[in-house]
């Protein structure tokens, strides 16, 4: 069944809707007294009803499986180019979620404790000197850091990011996938 990667993860919900419903349904019909009317009888007893619900269980997983695999797949297979850097979907993926946070909080973090020597050294009359260049006093605080970089590389994870989404939003529109 052809469909595009935002339809299999719109169904990836639905079907995880379904199994916790049919879950629910089994836990309910788990037993009853003997002496109590099986309430499935209609519907050829509450065995066999609790044997093809968990079959349906089953099938349902074995479906999202199978949604996930090929989403997976296709995330190895599709690039993305932002900017100068092209990474397939996965990789991108896997960047966000694992790399990007940190290197952000790093950056900041970086420009938040310099502007906290630069704080310093003023209340205490000192100087600070760029990367490269030489300070006047022994006192003063030597930046070794390129802070117009660090300014430039907060800019471009915010812009990054940014375009990512988009580009995720517009590559899961149009890019289809096959579940059989």
């Amino acid at each position: 069944m052809l469909m595009t990667i935002t339809e299999g993860l719109a169904e990836l919900k639905t079907l995880g809707k379904r199994i916790e419903k049919k879950r629910e349904y089994v836990m309910l019909f788990l037993y009853r007294q003997d002496g109590i009317k099986d309430p499935l009888e209609k519907e050829g007893g509450s065995i066999e009803v609790m044997r093809r619900e968990r079959q349906a269980i089953a099938d349902l997983e074995t479906r999202h499986v199978a949604i996930r695999t090929v989403i997976q797949k296709k995330n190895q297979e599709t690039p993305i180019t932002i900017g100068d850097t092209t990474k397939t979907i996965a990789e991108w993926l896997t960047w966000r979620k694992e790399i990007a946070g940190g290197s952000q909080k790093f950056v900041e973090k970086i420009r938040m404790n310099l502007q906290g020597a630069r704080n310093t050294a003023q209340q205490k009359g000192w100087g600070v000197a760029s990367a490269g260049t030489t300070p006047a006093q022994p006192t003063d605080f030597v930046i070794n850091v390129d802070e117009a970089e660090l300014a430039r590389q907060a800019e471009e994870f915010e812009t990054i990011l940014g375009t990512l989404d988009g580009q995720l939003s517009l590559k899961n529109a149009t890019v289809m996938i096959d579940v059989e």
